[in-house]
């Protein structure tokens, strides 16, 4: 597993705990290069916040944190 794609996993587990505490979760469905593609689980799949969740939380936190040029989309 490629070094990125790596340090990606283990920022997504630790944001899967917060998503959990609200009845929710994630499924990693792919990590192709910075192009990172998510389904949320639970409360969070049909919670009318999820594309906020997905940009303004999840993307952002691994923008900050891994690499400024993630992409992460919700499929």
């Amino acid at each position: 597993m490629e070094e990125l794609e790596k340090t990606i996993r283990e920022k997504l587990e630790e944001l899967r705990v917060h998503l959990q505490n609200d009845g929710g979760d994630l499924e990693i469905v792919s990590i192709e290069g910075k192009d990172v593609k998510l389904a949320l689980k639970g409360a969070c799949g049909c919670c009318p916040h999820a594309t906020m969740t997905i940009k303004e939380g999840i993307q952002r936190i691994l923008r900050e944190e891994v690499d400024p040029e993630i992409v992460v989309e919700r499929v």
